[in-house]
């Protein structure tokens, strides 16, 4: 039963595709939902390499390729990462004080912060991303590298991670992943990561994107737990976007 609400959890929280309401929800399933997280969003690896695979076919420029993934993979999560990278950016410049950071991150319209982070974060998935669609499997990889991108999830809420709420959508998944499924969720992401790079040609580069995303990762929940007392769900949401930056950057060197 536990497996099952894990699974729902995850696909309902991390995805479009509707499906039922989990019969709990409570930090051991929320945990294992996180450790589930790159294989919940199979729907979206798919329906993203499908999207490669036909503007390869039928000879779309790759650029314009590379929009119609990002913008396919927006709507199958209701662009719910970026909004949170949105609001991470602008509570991390909004003020000093921890309590209007958090403020602003839940009630605020998004800012020039925001705005800025979206844009840059977007404009380098989608320039690596063309790069990567170029590779006659590129498609392929494509696919692994969202599922290798959502790891981000468990290892950012492994436990000893501090919630800098007590309330919101990921105040029970913070904490929850015991250490043994983040690293779990690291060596699937390694095998992802590696068999995205032999499809492109190169596996270092595209693991050392791994290695950035690791550092990133590092960096955001330090600075959150600094700033902010702990991380939230909106931290969650621009982790996953800036993970899959940094992985997609890592395979278009290759």
């Amino acid at each position: 039963m536990i497996l099952r609400d894990a699974w729902v959890l995850a696909t309902g929280t991390l995805t479009a595709v509707p499906v039922r309401p989990p019969s709990r929800v409570d930090r051991p399933v929320a945990g294992l939902a996180m450790a589930l997280a790159p294989v919940a969003v199979l729907p979206l690896a798919v329906a993203a390499a499908t999207l490669a695979l036909l503007g390869q076919w039928l000879g779309v420029a790759p650029l314009v390729t590379a929009y119609v993934v990002l913008l396919a993979l927006a709507l199958g999560t209701r662009a719910f990462h970026w909004d949170g990278l949105a609001d991470t950016a602008d509570g991390l410049t909004a003020s000093y004080s921890p309590e209007r950071s958090l403020e602003v991150m839940r009630t605020g319209p998004v800012g020039p912060a925001g705005v800025v982070a979206v844009v840059l974060v977007a404009g380098l998935q989608a320039a690596s991303l063309a790069s990567v669609v170029r590779h006659d499997h590129g498609w392929l990889a494509v696919g692994l590298l969202v599922c290798a991108s959502r790891t981000c999830l468990a290892l950012a809420c492994v436990r000893g991670v501090p919630a800098a709420r007590a309330d919101g959508l990921g105040a029970t998944h913070i904490g929850s992943v015991p250490v043994v499924g983040a690293l779990l969720s690291l060596a699937l992401a390694i095998v992802l990561v590696a068999l995205a790079g032999f499809i492109l040609g190169a596996v270092w580069p595209a693991l050392a994107g791994l290695v950035l995303v690791l550092a990133a990762l590092l960096a955001l929940v330090l600075r959150c737990a600094r700033r902010l007392g702990g991380i939230t769900g909106d931290v969650l949401g621009a982790a996953v976007e800036i993970s899959f930056a940094l992985l997609l950057l890592g395979a278009s060197i290759s």
